[in-house]
């Protein structure tokens, strides 16, 4: 949604930015380019592969003008106070795991292509999603595959997940993909979406700690819009979407004093042109607020 992102954070040249999610740098660049030639772009990915990889993608047109931090957007406070002082024109969270990400099988985002079962944003963190599905009781996933998934296969899908790790350990997405297959009726194997979709988002949430604290950063970010400023966030399940809205709307009720205009009552969602050459973005929506004087 990078026309989309351009147009409502109304980038323009000399104006900060901060994107809270570089990933594979796509934002990041788009900015640049519409805030030559003087504009700043501050940016942070937990993965610090992402982060290479967009260095390496714009260090020869934009050197100078961007800065990357490896850090959890939840942190951000913690990098803007050791890195700099100031506000931002426009913040950017895209909550979407980045295509780098799930069309790599190593990381094992993805059900399309068999690789460890691991979904860490950050590599570097010991909890992987093989630990979930190994270790926690049939009651305990099931919660999880429901609560995260919102599946309503989440009993079968855990029932079938603790008898088949009682024969053998599932340790890629091959694996436990096939076995979701298995799990749920006939007719629910050949719907819309791949009836493994809701599962691997449910385990992908709990492995990364996806929705803890957004509700938190949101509210925190906002000390560092500048006054007119907008914040963009992208998210791409209705759980993510639903803690947005709210938060939103909660801070444009109470906030008196330093009032917010909500720019997006219902969330932006990408043109047809673009889903048709990406099909991932299809589920993706966009709110925006602003600060106002």
């Amino acid at each position: 949604m990078c026309d989309e992102v351009i147009s409502y954070l109304r980038v323009g040249p000399g104006k900060s930015y901060l994107d809270c999610t570089v990933g594979g740098g796509g934002h990041s660049e788009a900015i640049l380019e519409k805030s030559s030639p003087d504009g700043r772009l501050f940016g942070l990915d937990r993965d610090q592969t992402a982060l290479t990889q967009a260095d390496e993608r714009l260090r020869e047109k934009y050197q100078g003008r961007y800065f990357f931090y490896h850090s959890d957007f939840r942190h951000v406070s913690q990098v803007i106070h050791s890195e700099r002082k100031g506000t931002f024109h426009g913040i950017l969270a895209d909550l979407g795991v980045s295509t780098l990400q799930l069309e790599n099988p190593d990381r094992g985002f993805s059900f399309q292509k068999s690789g460890p079962l691991d979904m860490r944003m950050d590599p570097s963190q010991p909890l992987q999603a093989r630990d979930l599905v190994e270790s926690l009781s049939q009651e305990e996933l099931s919660g999880l595959i429901e609560r995260y998934g919102e599946e309503r296969y989440a009993g079968r899908i855990a029932r079938s997940i603790v008898r088949e790790r009682e024969k053998s350990p599932i340790m890629t997405t091959g694996q436990l993909s096939e076995l979701i297959k298995k799990s749920v009726p006939s007719q629910y194997r050949y719907g819309r979406i791949h009836p493994a979709t809701r599962t691997f988002q449910a385990l992908r949430i709990a492995v990364n700690r996806e929705l803890d604290l957004l509700s938190e950063f949101i509210r925190e970010i906002f000390q560092y819009l500048a006054i007119g400023g907008r914040l963009a966030i992208i998210s791409f399940h209705s759980l993510e979407d639903r803690i947005v809205k709210r938060t939103f709307l909660d801070l444009v009720q109470k906030r008196k004093k330093d009032p917010l205009f909500q720019w997006t009552k219902k969330p932006v969602s990408p043109g047809e042109s673009e889903v048709k050459v990406n099909p991932a973005s299809r589920s993706a929506k966009m709110r925006v607020i602003e600060r106002r004087a």
